[in-house]
């Protein structure tokens, strides 16, 4: 039985280090989560909510381009003021409409990425993220109808 259990062991493990592959630090295109001592320079308040009277009903706020300096920390506090379950996630536009795609078929499913939150009403979370990489990136809602429904923008690394 030892010897079955260590040649599953040899087997899973070379598919766990490929799956983390890049990830080891949080390392992503649109930067990574704050190293410890290194301190926001801002904190920005982001809040999700519904506005039932626009034709784009699911809102974030601010709405405007997100933009931020290369290598520079913050602190992202967001805030679901709204009546329905939102998150907020950041990444290339092509990597969250692969996740977007995902979404669609499994939109319960639960994330544990340091670029993304989910959250019910009322709830709020932060994200210390190092956006050390120049580039053009978005912020989206990801559930199923949200982002059609308005909830997403860019987000600028200069």
């Amino acid at each position: 039985m030892k010897t079955a259990v260590l040649i599953i062991g040899l087997a899973v493990a070379p598919a766990l280090a490929m799956a983390d592959a890049g990830h080891g630090n949080g390392q992503m295109a649109v930067g990574m989560p704050a190293m410890h001592g290194h301190e926001p320079t801002r904190t920005i308040d982001v809040i999700m909510r519904e506005d039932y009277d626009k034709d784009a009903p699911f809102v974030f706020d601010p709405s405007a381009d997100m933009v931020f300096a290369k290598g520079e920390t913050v602190r992202l506090r967001i805030v679901n003021s709204g009546q329905e379950a939102h998150e907020f996630v950041m990444d290339t536009v092509a990597a969250n409409a692969e996740h977007k795609a995902l979404m669609e078929r499994f939109p319960e499913m639960v994330h544990d990425d340091p670029n993304a939150v989910r959250l019910e009403p009322g709830e709020e979370a932060e994200i210390l993220w190092t956006f050390n990489a120049a580039g053009s990136f978005e912020f989206a809602c990801l559930l199923p109808g949200h982002y059609e429904g308005g909830m997403h923008g860019p987000l600028t690394v200069n």
